[in-house]
């Protein structure tokens, strides 16, 4: 942040921004670990059981994925309108 010395209640909620961008990287990850390697390649002609094992691994996979995706943007919305409101503020006093 540059050469000024955060607040405690900023360097919370930086902190706090951080670990919600990791969260999100984190789901991603995981969300494509579903659907690479749990999900796999489905087969030519597998038994019932072997599809809805699939259908069951690729939509949670898409799902965390989906999700982890939006997180991790969100929180990085919310840290880049965060440093800027500190600069505008540093700014301003």
């Amino acid at each position: 942040m540059g050469h000024t010395k955060l607040t405690k209640k900023e360097s919370y909620l930086f902190q706090t921004l951080n670990a919600i961008l990791l969260a999100g990287i984190i789901i991603l990850f995981i969300g494509v670990y579903y659907c690479v390697i749990k999900a796999g390649i489905p087969y030519q002609d597998p038994p019932l059981e072997l599809q809805i094992q699939y259908a069951i691994n690729t939509g949670i996979g898409e799902i965390l994925v989906k999700d982890g995706f939006r997180v991790f943007i969100c929180g990085g919305i919310a840290r880049l309108l965060f440093k800027l409101v500190l600069k505008k503020k540093r700014k301003d006093t």
